[in-house]
């Protein structure tokens, strides 16, 4: 298929680090293309397209929901409130890009008013896990002198922790407001959408400097600018816009696929 969109393969062998991957090289072609050849070919797969060497990101910036943990908080916060298939519904349909992001969380948010705080506790003990390979993506890429933010559209009540327990460095999100033990149905400051965790990768590069190699990982529409404006932009088990935004996605196996793509040896990865 390649070779009928005149893209010749100049090398195909297995990644240096010995783990099932297998790296190509081609002298010329359209990413685009090829990332379509190879998803038409080998689907479901792990893969990364970049116009040179990958190399190890000097940041990491990722998005939380259906990312670094196996939930949306706000739809199993809403559970507790007896609402989640009401608001699961603008979740997805806000994470497909079919709704404004600012606009849909304002209104999930405000179906919330009058739950007690205590559910958010009870919602992060019962209901919130990490993905498989979370911890051993972020303490691998940390033990190689690479900043790890958390940026996402949920709340900080649940990103704090996730965070920690997780070893970000950093954490970007939204904020409940909580008056006397119970949420108000609003927000605490502006709103974390797309624009900021666009604006969050680009400060941060900045503030390293030298042209360094970032990574962002999401799995919704409100993730494309930071996918697109990163190194590296991979999603993970996304929704159709923002995998067609990346340069690359994990459809296949858990997180510490990442580190197989970036092409450090599984005898050097940190498990947590």
């Amino acid at each position: 298929m390649l070779a009928e969109k005149d893209m010749a393969i100049a090398m195909a062998e297995p990644v240096t680090s010995g783990e099932d991957v297998i790296e190509l090289q081609l002298p010329h072609g359209d990413a685009a293309v090829l990332r379509g050849v190879l998803d038409a070919c080998f689907a479901p797969s792990d893969l990364l397209v970049t116009s040179g060497l990958i190399e190890v990101p000097r940041l990491f910036v990722s998005d939380m929901d259906s990312t670094m943990i196996a939930a949306e908080c706000i739809d199993e916060l809403a559970d507790f409130a007896g609402l989640k298939p009401q608001i699961a519904a603008i979740t997805e349909r806000a994470m497909q890009g079919e709704l404004d992001f600012a606009q849909a969380l304002t209104e999930r948010v405000a179906l919330l008013k009058g739950l007690g705080e205590d559910a958010i506790a009870r919602c992060l003990a019962e209901r919130i896990a990490a993905m498989p390979g979370a911890r051993t993506l972020v303490a691998t890429l940390k033990s190689r002198g690479c900043h790890t933010v958390l940026v996402t559209g949920g709340f900080h009540q649940f990103a704090d922790p996730v965070a920690d327990q997780l070893g970000f460095d950093r954490v970007v999100a939204n904020r409940l407001a909580v008056e006397d033990g119970r949420l108000t149905g609003g927000l605490v400051g502006g709103i974390t959408d797309s624009g900021v965790k666009r604006a969050v990768l680009l400060e941060e590069m900045e503030r390293i400097g030298g042209g360094i190699a970032s990574l962002a990982m999401g799995d919704g529409a409100n993730d494309i600018p930071m996918l697109e404006a990163a190194t590296y932009g991979v999603a993970y088990y996304a929704k159709a816009r923002a995998r067609s935004a990346s340069d690359g996605w994990i459809d296949r196996g858990d997180l510490t696929s990442m580190l197989a793509l970036l092409g450090i040896p599984r005898n050097e990865w940190v498990w947590e």
